[in-house]
């Protein structure tokens, strides 16, 4: 799929079918996160795969926000090896998880998988749920799958502001 088609037709995919994620597939979303850039180069980023139904059920416990979904990705990463930036006010660590995320998600859409950006839970929480080392924040829960049949974009997925009202020359 062409890049343009791929960030055109990306969508945040509110219901899944119950078919299973083949594993060349998620290797293949795996692996966009493997190689997006950080800073310095890091690779602080910490993706855990959850498709246990045992493991559904923590994450169902943590959001109502799974959607059905027979795969989740939890984006970590590891507080102790990030880049801090000049004037120590920021650090790189939400920013690459981010980053990483993104290139996940429009991987999936690529592989002609459907998943939702998912924000709604404690971060803190869910690393407790989970067991994840000290050392490692959450920023986000990817679900991941195919959308059940009906499923689609929300009404104003297509609206969006023009340049002019978002890009500024200076």
């Amino acid at each position: 799929m062409e890049f343009k088609d791929v960030i055109r037709e990306r969508y945040s995919c509110k219901k899944f079918s119950d078919r299973e994620v083949e594993p060349a597939k998620l290797t293949a979303v795996l692996e966009a996160g493997r190689l997006a850039p950080t800073a310095k180069n890091l690779q602080e980023q910490r993706i855990y795969v959850l498709q246990s139904e045992d493991s559904l059920k923590k994450i169902d416990s943590l959001t109502p926000c799974r959607y059905g979904a027979p795969v989740v990705l939890v984006v970590a990463f590891d507080k102790n090896n990030v880049f801090t930036y000049p004037g120590g006010q920021r650090d790189s660590g939400i920013e690459d998880a981010t980053i990483v995320a993104t290139h996940m998600n429009l991987a999936a859409t690529d592989e002609g998988l459907d998943s939702c950006w998912i924000n709604f839970f404690d971060p803190e929480k869910a690393a407790q749920t989970l067991g994840l080392p000290e050392n490692e924040e959450v920023l986000m829960l990817m679900d991941v799958g195919y959308a059940a049949q009906g499923s689609g974009p929300l009404e104003n997925h297509g609206s969006r502001k023009d340049l002019s009202e978002t890009v500024y020359y200076l």
